[in-house]
């Protein structure tokens, strides 16, 4: 007699696991703890063998009956379904021992050996922050084109663009590195070329690889003009504010001991009084600046009256001198410069625009809110200044 719903679900355990059956093979086991299995007895080759068709209730009467027909047809086929479910769980445990983080970590631990310390393990920071949570546990031959796209315009969307493309550039190496070793048959990064190309807008030139960084820095250090204008350069891309703001900064508005500078509302584009705080390499640049132009009302006074401040192509004027066109940077980029790492490196995004004294749509607010996150910004000065440091020792 064929089982029923009722008869399944009031099915009571007993001292000792026994079995209720239904039709053509299938019963349900039922424990002494309570738990029922739905089990099918079949012959193939001769031999008597069981095949578990699942927990109910988690898998209905109904739905044990659909996985027995699946099985008898089979059977009838001369092919063992216990076999079939063995390949199954085979091949689900090589693509479980072959997720995309377990491939990229044995790439990844391939290339300790040709890049830095550093280099790798920004690499594996990066690849742990951005990548991993996002497509780590999937089987890397299941992976598809828009899988990849999703985990690196998470990135985009935070503003951190370059970041963006060097994580796909590394997806697409793991996945060159998953066909070359038989763990993958493409490389859906391929045809994502193209996709995380930001729309063009009018901006000022600015320099953002890290690499290219390093090597900015240590042409400013070897600019041979000025003394005063190398001190400006410093400060440019130490404190990242506005030419205007720099070539016009007064002494009377630094404060060395609180380790801030406050520009005045009246100097700021948005009107608002601004604080920028100053990291330890700041500082020691304007001790040695002070030395030179301390007496004087301008940190950066012009070259032919004391009275008035630098000319505003001064800045622009020395990158040129140290071989870099328009196009490729200018006084105004170390702002672009500044934003685009510390937003690729996950820093408060507030407070970064707050640093970058962007504008509050609210001016009332914003008037009383010039140290809205200082301590964060205090922070983030320092820990900007110290990774500078670290790009131009290379």
């Amino acid at each position: 007699m064929p089982l029923t719903d009722t008869a399944v679900k009031t099915a009571k355990p007993r001292d000792r696991r026994y079995k209720i059956s239904d039709e053509r093979g299938l019963y349900i086991e039922i424990a002494p703890n309570g738990g029922k299995w739905w089990r099918f007895k079949y012959r193939f080759g001769g031999k008597e063998k069981l095949l578990s068709l699942g927990v109910y209730p988690d898998v209905s009467l109904k739905q044990a009956r659909e996985r027995q027909d699946e099985a008898r047809k089979l059977v009838a086929d001369k092919v063992d379904p216990g076999e079939v479910r063995k390949a199954e769980k085979a091949s689900q445990a090589e693509a479980g021992a072959n997720t995309f983080e377990v491939v990229a970590r044995e790439w990844l631990e391939k290339q300790s050996t040709r890049w830095s310390v550093r280099y790798f393990h920004d690499v594996v920071r990066r690849m742990e922050r951005d990548i991993f949570p996002a497509i780590g546990k999937v089987p890397i031959n299941d992976l598809s084109s828009s899988a990849v796209l999703k985990a690196v315009q998470r990135i985009k969307s935070r503003g951190a663009l370059e970041t963006a493309r060097r994580q796909l550039q590394v997806c697409g190496q793991v996945f060159d590195y998953a066909v070359a070793t038989d763990r993958a048959e493409k490389n859906p990064a391929i045809h994502l070329r193209g996709t995380l190309t930001p729309v063009k807008v009018s901006h000022h030139a600015s320099i953002t690889d890290p690499k290219a960084i390093g090597a900015l820095l240590r042409a400013i250090e070897g600019y041979d003009g000025s003394l005063v204008t190398l001190y400006a350069l410093r400060l440019a891309y130490l404190t990242f504010v506005r030419p205007g703001e720099l070539r016009k900064a007064e002494w009377s508005e630094i404060d060395l001991e609180a380790k801030e500078w406050r520009i005045p509302a009246e100097r700021m584009k948005m009107k608002v009084l601004h604080i920028v705080p100053l990291s330890r390499q700041a500082i020691n640049t304007l001790e040695e600046l002070q030395r030179i132009t301390g007496r004087g009302r301008f940190l950066f006074p012009g070259a032919r009256s004391n009275g008035r401040p630098m000319s505003e192509n001064t800045v622009n004027a020395a990158l040129r001198r140290l071989g870099y066109t328009k196009e490729e940077m200018t006084g105004h980029g170390f702002r672009s410069m500044a934003s685009t790492i510390l937003n690729e490196e996950q820093w408060n995004h507030d407070a970064i625009e707050r640093q970058l004294a962007h504008s509050e749509r609210n001016k009332v607010r914003a008037a009383y809110n010039y140290a809205e996150h200082l301590e964060t910004r205090t922070k983030m000065m320092q820990w900007w200044a110290d990774y500078l440091d670290g790009l131009k020792a290379g």
